[in-house]
């Protein structure tokens, strides 16, 4: 018998006052192995995760890492953050890895510039990949994760074949560094996921599910897509989001975990039917209220508590 736990502390949100003895309660246990909830987190300002600092006064037991910049990589940082996260009583799950001059303004910026599928910049991205990896190394960690884009339809095509030997290529550099590389969803459907991932043939290569991404970009329904992906599911991002009126041409909207169309109990009890047992990462953005975006996080994880203390502790 395994029981998910956290420790007691107070955050202070505008016009809130939270205390995590409320997050779980004491006879919330779950059958399956330790579960771990957490947070994505940033030690620099690059990306959009939680900063570091405030995430490990969270009450979580695990982080997702954005990979800071390379300046912040050193052997310096590197003890910084390790000795940061010890004393919290936190692990880094993984490190996820993004690229110079991505954009997500709109769905066919992001086609444009995310990942490797453009070919201007996919020389230097495969070198930034590899600085990311031998980071990731450094913290003794065993994952990365990333978008690769939108990969194309047509897998008879050649720009298809060359995104395949470019992710054959991240593969087995990562596995010479001991790494795994989870690829997050978002761009691609279930099948066409499904299909690269077998295509790439590489025994390393598995998914960090984001439910909320499906939607955002219009790319099929998730909880289907999750059943038909999850023996490669080895992470997930407890994020949701609301269709768009223009699926596919327009973006979805993200909201609160637990607010949006994904369905969050359904969401963790599928997770649960495919055998996935842990780390559930909140992921929430919001640039224009990193208060706000902190609160829905924090809020999340009670959620995601609840519902995991009740889905896995039930046969």
């Amino acid at each position: 018998m395994v029981r998910i736990m956290c420790r007691f502390f107070i955050l202070t949100f505008p016009g809130l006052l939270l205390s995590t003895q409320t997050l779980f309660a004491a006879d919330q246990s779950v059958s399956a192995s330790a579960i771990d909830i957490g947070v994505i987190a940033r030690y620099d300002d690059h990306g959009t995760g939680i900063p570091l600092d405030v995430a490990l006064k969270m009450g979580v037991k695990a982080i997702q890492l954005k990979a800071p910049y390379p300046d912040k990589r050193t052997d310096r940082d590197v003890k910084i953050i390790l000795d940061k996260v010890k004393k919290a009583g936190v692990r880094i799950t993984s490190v996820q890895s993004g690229f110079t001059n991505e954009s997500y303004k709109s769905i066919d910026i992001v086609r444009k510039t995310v990942g490797l599928i453009p070919e201007a910049t996919r020389k230097e991205r495969m070198e930034q990949f590899r600085g990311v990896c031998v980071f990731a190394k450094k913290l003794g960690l065993h994952t990365v994760c990333f978008h690769l884009g939108f990969v194309p339809h047509d897998t008879k095509s050649t720009l298809y074949k060359d995104v395949v030997d470019t992710m054959r290529f991240c593969c087995d550099f990562a596995a010479g560094q001991g790494l795994q590389i989870n690829l997050e969803t978002g761009q691609e459907t279930g099948p066409a996921l499904l299909q690269f991932i077998t295509d790439v043939n590489r025994t390393n290569l598995y998914i960090n599910f984001d439910p909320a991404n499906m939607i955002l970009y219009g790319c099929g329904e998730p909880i289907e897509a999750l059943k038909l992906v999850g023996k490669y599911v080895r992470s997930v991002h407890c994020k949701d989001a609301c269709w768009a009126s223009k699926r596919g041409t327009d973006w979805g909207k993200e909201v609160p975990f637990g607010q949006g169309d994904v369905n969050a109990r359904l969401f963790i009890q599928t997770l649960k039917d495919i055998g996935f047992k842990g780390p559930f990462i909140i992921e929430r953005e919001n640039k224009e209220s990193p208060a706000a975006q902190q609160k829905d996080a924090y809020e999340a994880t009670i959620l995601v508590g609840k519902l995991v203390g009740e889905i896995y502790r039930s046969k």
